[in-house]
């Protein structure tokens, strides 16, 4: 074989080589971007207010997170003779904490101040998108600094509550706040690629795994340390009590991703304690059995009214909401047996 030749088919092995890396990599960043290079806003007609919680008060706070987007938070409260200071890190793709707002009001009918904002790319607060996973996690270690920097806050204990994505950035931050007294998390995973891993198992099976190396380099490119740490390297620089909330049967983020590696090594610590469901799902995980049978009730009859979902305009649907939701029912969706649970593990744990 001549030089020239070698030299042709050295070339051509280069050139197939770079090209399946960059297939697969690009397509990686088409996917991510397509997932998280948006904003997500609350569906107004589900929105929560104060006047759905009567004795609710908030007090509004801003504050910046790592490239100066600015971020918008509330203080919840009933009364300002608390014991600690809960801080709560929402889920993904619904909009900011508003969703979550019954679950501050019940801590803080409880004795506790609720610190609850909207991550980067979520409703009040700044940003073109949400970025990616580990921006939670960044904006929760943003958040958790700026309330120990405020002097209506210093002292109080930290408590954390998350679910979901926030679930994640709850434990992940231990990695830069070991100082946390208190941790929840519900439905949460182990690391950032782990939510597009249970996703994409699920539509295309074992295919997705081809990219996951290639999505964790984009984000180790974009987030840095943020992207490589994972909740496991929070448990072990903290002495956080943890409770971790998981149903069998969440589509959305399998336990096998969370809690069932977390279990495997802490089920015999008394730092932790597990609660698991057989048929709670994912985003109603923390809803009463009556409370998942007045929303499946609700969208039964929204089902046979308009017949095809995908037929009825924004504004058919926000109008049959906004005249046939009973809010009284939509403020007290809480499972009153899991969040007791949740309450005295922190009061516990004070």
């Amino acid at each position: 074989m001549t030089r020239k030749k070698k030299t042709i088919i050295t070339i051509v092995i280069i050139f197939l080589i770079l090209l399946l890396l960059i297939i697969p990599f690009s397509l990686s960043i088409y996917f991510y971007n397509q997932y998280f290079g948006i904003r997500y806003e609350t569906y107004e007609p589900l929105s929560y207010s104060l006047e759905d919680f009567p004795e609710l008060k908030r007090e509004k706070y801003e504050f910046t997170s790592n490239k100066g987007q600015k971020l918008v938070g509330y203080n919840y409260y009933i009364d300002k003779n608390v014991k600690g200071i809960v801080i709560f890190a929402h889920g993904f793709g619904g909009g900011g904490h508003n969703s979550y707002m019954d679950c501050a009001n019940y801590f803080a009918k409880n004795g506790y101040y609720v610190f609850a904002y909207d991550s980067t790319g979520n409703d009040e607060s700044e940003g073109n998108s949400v970025n990616g996973l580990p921006q939670g996690v960044i904006d929760l270690d943003y958040a958790i600094s700026f309330v120990e920097e405020q002097d209506e806050f210093k002292n109080l204990p930290i408590m954390l509550f998350g679910h979901s994505w926030g679930g994640y950035s709850v434990t992940n931050v231990l990695n830069y706040h070991p100082e946390v007294k208190t941790v929840v998390s519900l439905a949460g995973f182990n690391k950032s690629s782990n939510l597009l891993q249970s996703q994409g198992e699920q539509l295309v099976g074992g295919i997705v795994n081809i990219l996951i190396p290639y999505i964790n380099i984009y984000e180790y490119i974009k987030f840095g340390k943020y992207a490589s740490n994972t909740s496991m390297d929070g448990f072990e620089k903290s002495s956080a009590n943890i409770m971790i909330v998981h149903s069998e049967d969440d589509d959305v983020v399998q336990k096998k991703y969370g809690y069932d590696i977390y279990y495997e090594k802490y089920k015999n610590s008394p730092r932790f304690e597990f609660i698991s469901y057989n048929d709670k799902g994912h985003s109603q995980l923390y809803y009463s059995d009556s409370a998942i049978s007045y929303i499946n009730e609700f969208n039964e009859k929204f089902k046979n009214y308009f017949g095809s979902y995908d037929s009825v305009s924004k504004e058919q649907k926000s109008q049959y909401i906004r005249e046939n939701l009973d809010r009284e029912k939509w403020s007290n969706l809480l499972d009153e047996d899991l969040f007791n649970k949740i309450l005295n593990f922190y009061n516990s744990n004070l």
